[in-house]
């Protein structure tokens, strides 16, 4: 009984210390010496070997700190500037959305991946990773399982992109808009697309973000596409099927805050700029600790969910849209 209250009290040490630990290292991305690389890789690293004490507040922390970081942004960039960042690269969602969808699901259908998933995978892919992920997925009903896999699936390719993008940048030659242009069209979400940008440089991030942020609006029609293509389907095959039950499109709201942050820069009266300013580097100092907490998210169960087709497929049509891309970028299409 002794030797039992013993190790039950060795563990609450140990569980104790590991959210100390937790707890100290969220608060060291808030200092000048975190970067967003090294956020992410600690995150990831104390998740996979000593487990999130605190997975289910992360994840939700995190989604709620990167939306108001981005709002936060938007207080150092005047509205004209937005303007002139969301024109630069405006002709590649038109083409490359289109493109990358079509590639994805005859990428999934020759390497004989679910249907449901790799529609998902696709739409990460090919928009905003998570965000369209979680906005599609309950507009074609689709099953827990592939909802799981696609977003293990767009988390390890994040990650990755986040390192690989700014040393490929820098290894090609790419400038600040060129990078921003590239990082917009080529990374799924919207954390690593601003914190590989802000690793580049202020520009790219300015430019990165509001790129990016132009790309989520696409969320809405491909949601709304795939809802109907879906209800087709179902109708030929002679009712529904399996799957989630259809909720409504979630919409990146945070996309009309941070216009409205800009034209509040624009308006405001010089005395009240330093103030902006305060709150922009507050929101690039936060999006640190949103990468950690991002990094954080990532579980060995997480990786066990992938599998070896979805991610096949997955950094397949990942390698392809992000060369050419790049490409399109060096010979300077816009």
């Amino acid at each position: 009984m002794a030797a039992m209250e013993k190790e039950e009290e060795g563990e609450r040490i140990a569980a104790l210390w590991k959210r100390a630990a937790y707890l100290a290292l969220g608060a060291l991305m808030l200092t000048p010496w975190a970067s967003p690389g090294v956020a992410l890789g600690l995150g990831a690293t104390f998740a996979l070997v000593l487990g999130n004490p605190y997975a289910a507040r992360s994840a939700k922390l995190s989604k709620a700190l990167l939306q108001a970081s981005v709002v936060g942004l938007g207080f150092g960039m005047p509205l004209a500037a937005v303007a002139r960042a969301g024109a630069s690269g405006v002709g590649y969602p038109v083409a490359g959305i289109a493109g990358t969808l079509l590639l994805g699901l005859l990428i999934g259908r020759w390497l004989r991946v679910e249907r449901q998933t790799t529609t998902l995978i696709t739409v990460g892919t090919g928009i905003c990773g998570g965000s369209a992920i979680a906005a599609v997925g309950p507009a074609i009903g689709a099953a827990p399982e592939a909802m799981s896999v696609s977003l293990a699936t767009v988390f390890v390719l994040n990650a990755v992109a986040l390192y690989l993008f700014p040393v490929v940048g820098h290894l090609v030659g790419l400038g600040q808009e060129q990078f921003a242009v590239w990082a917009a069209v080529a990374i799924h979400d919207t954390s690593s697309v601003v914190g590989a940008a802000a690793a580049y440089g202020p520009e790219a991030l300015e430019r990165a973000t509001v790129l990016k942020l132009a790309r989520a609006l696409w969320i809405v029609p491909v949601a709304l596409g795939a809802a109907a293509l879906e209800a087709r389907r179902l109708r030929r095959e002679g009712g529904a099927r399996g799957g989630a039950a259809r909720r409504g499109i979630q919409l990146p709201w945070f996309i009309g805050f941070f216009l409205l942050a800009a034209l509040l820069r624009t308006l405001a009266p010089a005395a009240a700029l330093p103030v902006l300013d305060g709150l922009a580097h507050a929101a690039r100092v936060v999006l640190v600790l949103v990468l950690f907490l991002i990094g954080a998210g990532l579980s060995r169960a997480s990786l066990r969910a992938v599998g070896a087709r979805p991610l096949a497929a997955g950094v397949l049509l990942w390698a392809v849209v992000a060369s050419l891309a790049l490409l399109a970028v060096r010979v300077g299409v816009r």
